[in-house]
């Protein structure tokens, strides 16, 4: 199985990510600590190749309906996020 690398930003946003409930992402604004256009940027990022699924589905992330959206952790990938968060390189 292939090892998934994140970034220090996408790791801050799934640190702040609730794995087994997920959070709107007004909570994730809060907990990540990052600007709202950074925020939906790497939400963004991560929605692409579907670690992350925003509910309503959508394609991807607005300045606009992030807010009030709720983002999860795709249960395919939740171990090797796990352990990508927890590894250092």
């Amino acid at each position: 199985m292939k090892q998934i690398r994140i970034t220090g930003r996408e790791r801050a946003v799934l640190r702040a990510l609730d794995f087994s409930t997920g959070n709107t992402g007004e909570e994730l604004l809060e907990n990540s600590r990052l600007e709202p256009e950074i925020l939906v940027s790497v939400l963004n990022s991560m929605m692409g190749p579907g670690y992350v699924e925003m509910i309503p589905y959508a394609e991807e992330a607005t300045i606009e309906n992030f807010r009030a959206a709720r983002f999860d952790i795709n249960p395919s990938f939740a171990f090797q996020l796990r352990d990508a968060v927890a590894q250092r390189y």
